[in-house]
């Protein structure tokens, strides 16, 4: 089968694999679409990160570099492995890509997401979604109806938005400032919409603040290279600041920003993965008794993802900008999304 794998920075190859063997307790899955995820860009660019390097597998997958790629995806079950009678052939699925020991204190504590070992299916092994097949033990698959099977690509990305939604505690009624208006920013945008937040965004690209916009997941979309963003968002709330913030941009500049822009005992929710580290002004987090919290991908999000799109809450489809075929991921897909972001929110691939 055709899979997209990666060997090192700048080097994805299109290659024909063997396809991978059903095992008891694990669902075979022909993949529709994958999106492309900023974290593959990362890899990409900068990696291996979250990939085994070649020489040092994952203690989970046991897996190093070339592996295939793809973490955002969904698709049709075509065989069950022994074991495994909640699903049927022919159910349309997405995948929660986790490995995870089960046994490490996090694990234990119910924290999967945190696991000591803890690997992405697509990144740490475990075969992709950049491929036409994928076999993944039953716990991590969900069922999603009749949703579309492009629109699922993004359950991903969006459970990523609900995450950080239950992180921050905000509530209906309060007002909400993302900064980034990238896939993750206005899938979590979406979120909070749904949920019942205003919800006020901070973005460069001409192409996200009108995505923002006409999807109708922002309230107000603001400009930093025209307005200065903490002063606007105070007009905004009879001078009192964002309840809540989210940084999901990895640019210290809007990290800055949210902490001249949030109320006093405010939250900030960091989402985004940092190539390099960041710097903070820690008097103002201590005078404005901020609180600070970081979030790392989903734990137990998926299904209620799953049913703010099942009830329409949230549409999806206004956020796939292009859909390509795998042959084109580096030229329509990667180079795109590195070189004209501005002309792109989410891509994704079928195989």
């Amino acid at each position: 089968m055709k899979a997209a794998r990666f060997y090192g920075p700048n080097d994805i190859r299109i290659e024909n694999i063997d396809e991978p063997e059903l095992r008891a307790g694990a669902v075979a899955i022909d993949v529709a679409w994958c999106g492309i995820c900023g974290t593959d860009l990362h890899e990409y660019l900068e990696g291996p990160i979250f990939i085994p390097a070649a020489g040092h597998p994952h203690p989970l997958s046991h897996e190093e570099a070339p592996v295939t790629l793809g973490h955002e995806f969904s698709g049709t079950v075509t065989a069950l492995g022994e074991g495994v009678d909640d699903l049927n052939v022919g159910d349309n699925v997405v995948v929660e890509p986790y490995f995870v020991c089960n046994e490490c204190a996090p694990c234990l504590a119910g924290n999967y997401h945190l696991c000591e070992k803890m690997g992405f299916i697509g990144l740490a092994g475990g075969g992709g979604g950049l491929s036409e097949k994928v076999v993944v033990d039953r716990r991590w698959v969900h069922p999603i109806g009749d949703i579309p099977l492009d629109e699922a690509a993004l359950i991903e990305p969006l459970s990523v938005g609900h995450h950080a939604f239950v992180r921050s505690g905000a509530k209906a009624g309060d007002t909400a400032l993302i900064g980034g208006a990238g896939p993750i920013g206005l899938l979590l945008a979406a979120v909070l919409k749904a949920e019942g937040l205003t919800v006020i965004m901070s973005e460069l690209s001409e192409a996200r603040k009108a995505k923002a916009l006409s999807s109708g997941v922002a309230d107000h979309v603001l400009d930093p290279s025209q307005e200065n963003v903490a002063d606007r968002v105070r007009e905004l709330t009879d001078g009192v600041g964002a309840d809540v913030a989210f940084e999901c941009s990895s640019v210290n500049a809007v990290l800055d920003m949210l902490f001249d822009a949030i109320k006093p005992t405010g939250v900030i929710v960091n989402v985004s993965i940092w190539g390099k580290p960041a710097t903070l002004d820690m008097q103002k987090l201590v005078l404005k008794e901020i609180d600070l919290r970081g979030t790392i991908a989903y734990v137990r999000d998926h299904a209620p993802a799953i049913k703010l799109v099942q009830e329409g809450k949230v549409n999806l489809a206004p956020f796939i900008t292009a859909r390509i075929a795998l042959d084109d991921l580096i030229t329509e897909g990667f180079d795109t999304l590195i070189n004209h972001n501005e002309t792109a929110v989410k891509i994704i691939v079928h195989s």
